[in-house]
C-alpha cells in the first residue's frame, strides 16, 4: 500500500499538490477512478477515490480525490517518546538516525546543540522530508515533529511533563540503568525523554543541570557507541519494550 500525505482535508474531498501530488500522478500514474491512501499526519488514514487529475506541462501536479473511509488512530503505539539527539559531525549520520528512528516510532525529534557539539546547525526542512518520507514508507498515519535546534540548557530547562521518564545518556562514572531496567519499573503508558550527547560528550555543567531537572542516568552497555547508533539502540529499546 503507497501512502500520500496531505494537510488539504475537508468533509469529504482530499486535494493532493506539490511533490505528493506528483509522486501520485506523475511517477505512479493514478488516473480518474484509482484508490489511493492519504495521511493526514495525526492518525487519520482515508481511503480515497481519484476525481481527477490536472498535469499542467509546467508546475507541480494536483490530484482531487472523494473520501470513501476514514480511519482514526491508525498506526497509535502505546507510547510517547521525545529523543534529543545532539547532531553528529558528518550529517549523513544523524539523518540516518532520523529515518530510522521515524521507522520504529518516535514522536519527536529535538536536535540539542552541547557546550561539546562541533556542529551547531542542522538543515531542519530536510529532516521533515526525511521524517515524512520514513513515515509513508513504514506505513504510518502519525508524522514526529522534527523541532528547531536548541541549546542542552534551553531543553533542559522547559516543562516537561509530570510523570515522564526522562533519561540522559553520558560517559560520566556512576550508578546508572539499562532503557530496560527503567521501562520495566515504569508506569504505563510509557512517556519517555532521552538524550544523546555529542561526540565529545555532554560537558560536566549539561549533565549537572540534566540531575538538577530530574533526569536519570542511562547506560547503553560497555561498547563505546557513535551518536546515532547510541540513539537508535534507545529508540528501539523503547520500540520492542511496548510490543
Amino acid at each position: 500500500m503507497e501512502l500520500f500525505y496531505s494537510k488539504e482535508i475537508g468533509k469529504d474531498t482530499v486535494l493532493l499538490s506539490g511533490q505528493e501530488a506528483d509522486h501520485c500522478a506523475r511517477v505512479l500514474r493514478h488516473k480518474e477512478g484509482d484508490t489511493v491512501f492519504i495521511i493526514d499526519g495525526e492518525g487519520g488514514l482515508y481511503r480515497c477515490t481519484v476525481l481527477s487529475v490536472s498535469l499542467p506541462k509546467k508546475g507541480n501536479a494536483e490530484v482531487s480525490c472523494r473520501i470513501e473511509e476514514k480511519s482514526a488512530g491508525v498506526g497509535v503505539r502505546g507510547y510517547r517518546l521525545v529523543m534529543a539527539v545532539c547532531p553528529t559531525k558528518n550529517m549523513d549520520r544523524y539523518e540516518w538516525f532520523v529515518e530510522k528512528a521515524t521507522e520504529l516510532g518516535v514522536d519527536r525529534i529535538v536536535p540539542v546543540i552541547s557546550e561539546h557539539s562541533i556542529r551547531t546547525t542542522v538543515k531542519k526542512e530536510r529532516l521533515e522530508a526525511l521524517v515524512l518520507s520514513a513515515t509513508k514508507q513504514s506505513l504510518k498515519s502519525c508524522i514526529p515533529v522534527v523541532e528547531d535546534a536548541v541549546s542542552v540548557k534551553d531543553f533542559l530547562l522547559r516543562d516537561f511533563e509530570e510523570g515522564a521518564l526522562k533519561l540522559i545518556a553520558h560517559c560520566e562514572e556512576g550508578d546508572k540503568r539499562t532503557v530496560r531496567d527503567y521501562v520495566s519499573a515504569s508506569q504505563k503508558p510509557l512517556n519517555v525523554v532521552i538524550m544523546i550527547g555529542p561526540e565529545g560528550d555532554f560537558s560536566q555543567k549539561e549533565i549537572e543541570l540534566a540531575k538538577e531537572r530530574g533526569f536519570l542516568p542511562l547506560t547503553l552497555g560497555p561498547s563505546r557507541l557513535r551518536v546515532e547508533t547510541a540513539a537508535l539502540a534507545s529508540v528501539s529499546e523503547i520500540y520492542f519494550a511496548s510490543i
